[in-house]
């Protein structure tokens, strides 16, 4: 099993922030269901302020390029996308069109 960690921002905007948050509540079935037929196996996602951090645990047999033709294809996935969009906010150093950066791991115990 390997562990992926990401980040990413929100407007800051605390109402957005809130809306945010009550949407993932509530994950959409499909959504998750994307994700576990692709192999991720865990993924939990923290917010200080604006700031999210992700992370994201899959199985062997996972790809990012499986992941992403699976999203392409789905197009419940691209409308919670494009919903997420409203609250986030690319950081200041993602390429264009990314959204969750990779993060690398510098230290473990």
């Amino acid at each position: 099993m390997d562990r992926y960690c990401f980040t990413l921002d929100l407007k800051e905007d605390k109402k957005l922030i809130e809306t945010y948050k009550q949407y993932h509540r509530s994950v959409w079935p499909e959504v998750k269901d994307s994700l576990k037929d692709v192999g991720v196996i865990n993924l939990e996602i923290y917010l200080l302020e604006n700031r999210l951090f992700m992370i994201m645990e899959v199985d062997d047999d996972f790809t990012f390029e499986q992941k992403r033709k699976a999203d392409l294809a789905n197009s419940k996935v691209q409308e919670w996308e494009k919903l997420m969009w409203n609250f986030q906010q690319a950081l200041p150093w993602s390429k264009a069109g990314e959204k969750w950066v990779m993060m690398d791991q510098i230290f473990e115990l």
